[in-house]
């Protein structure tokens, strides 16, 4: 069975994108690629655990084991060396993807304190959209007794969208509630 917002996408977003953005074929429609999700840990480079905890975090968010990033430069005010670990990131495609838009816009963004919608303004000129959360804890895998420590991640939604405008009427169909 496909996931909810792909069956959605393919039903309601796809006719609605033809139709306002004059499309001749379907296969011009803009699309979801990817999704990249990015947790940085300065932390990392004193604590050991940090690493461990916040792989277990991401994992359990994203559904698959996430890669550890390393430095590529050594930069001695922040002490890192070249090659030390400073982030995780996964990289979800296509049902992983899905399933993981559908969590985003459906359970953890609404579970933000007072929240009035994300910004529609933090497109790259490319049709990608980059949203920043500050607590891992929104996603309802987390157990909130487990976690360490509150950590921000960064989400990229990369779309096929040649345009800003395009990638943010794409998700609003998607239910992406951007403020106002």
């Amino acid at each position: 069975m496909p996931p909810r917002l792909k069956e959605r996408f393919g039903q309601e977003v796809l006719p609605a994108m033809r139709e306002q953005f004059k499309y001749e074929n379907v296969m011009q429609v803009p699309r979801v690629t990817k999704v990249v999700i990015n947790i940085g840990l300065g932390e990392a480079t004193s604590n050991a655990t940090a690493l461990e905890r916040a792989s277990g975090d991401l994992g359990a968010i994203a559904g698959q084991h996430p890669v550890v990033t390393r430095a590529k430069k050594s930069i001695a005010q922040f002490r890192v060396r070249a090659g030390m670990p400073v982030g995780l990131m996964v990289t979800l495609r296509s049902a992983r993807m899905w399933e993981f838009l559908d969590k985003l816009i459906n359970a953890a963004l609404p579970r933000i304190r007072d929240f009035r919608g994300v910004p529609g303004d933090a497109f790259d000129g490319r049709g990608n959209y980059n949203l920043g959360l500050r607590e891992q804890i929104l996603f309802p895998e987390i157990e909130y007794d487990k976690v360490d420590k509150l950590r921000g991640l960064e989400i990229s939604i990369v779309t096929s969208a040649k345009s800003d405008e395009e990638a943010k009427r794409l998700l609003e169909l998607m239910g992406m509630p951007f403020a106002k």
